[in-house]
């Protein structure tokens, strides 16, 4: 097989520096029309995007290389005891592979089942499973995130309904609808009505 040649500054832009990673939660506030505070309420306190597709919609669109459909790569940051809500990603396969720190990964419908994650440990999240996960240790922690979006490269989380109602009432109805853009829905646990 013939190789092929990549220049120095190619495989710069295919380089992330976690030092220049700016969290979603900063990417998406003024401009973006969501105010940090509301970000970090809905998922870990950072989360840095690393890598996304190209035509990736959602909250890490602004990953800063490219890739092919099929993965979603970030770093989620959490100081201790915190963590996202518990949400479900409805399309996506989750994976967490735990680098700092020790997770409690709870999930169902209200959290009820629960295992630690050690450093080192992974594990892959099914799609429709609410989930959280919370840093139970006395320092930084960080999980590699894996998001496996299936067919459409956009990943559709989904949080209790009252969870959009106080969004709502305490930032207004702008801003619930900038994060149903970004993929965010309030519905989880709610069965469609069947027309």
């Amino acid at each position: 097989m013939k190789t092929i040649k990549v220049t120095p500054e190619e495989m710069g832009r295919r380089t992330a520096r976690f030092k220049d990673l700016v969290p979603y939660s900063r990417q998406h506030s003024g401009g973006g029309g969501v105010p940090m505070e509301v970000m970090e309420k809905l998922t870990a306190h950072r989360v840095y995007s690393i890598m996304a597709p190209a035509n990736y919609v959602g909250r890490s669109a602004m990953a800063p290389i490219k890739s092919v459909p099929g993965a979603v790569i970030s770093i989620a940051e959490c100081p201790p005891g915190d963590g996202p809500g518990l949400h479900c990603h409805e399309t996506t396969v989750e994976n967490f592979f735990c680098l700092s720190g020790r997770f409690e990964l709870q999930w169902g419908d209200n959290g009820e089942d629960s295992m630690i994650l050690e450093p080192l440990d992974f594990v892959s999240v099914p799609p429709g499973v609410s989930r959280r996960f919370v840093n139970i240790s006395e320092e930084i922690g960080r999980l590699f995130v894996v998001i496996q979006p299936s067919g459409e490269q956009q990943d559709r989380v989904a949080y209790a309904p009252v969870v959009g109602t106080e969004i709502e009432s305490a930032y207004g109805t702008g801003v619930l609808d900038n994060l149903k853009e970004l993929g965010f829905k309030f519905d989880a646990g709610v069965e469609s009505e069947k027309a």
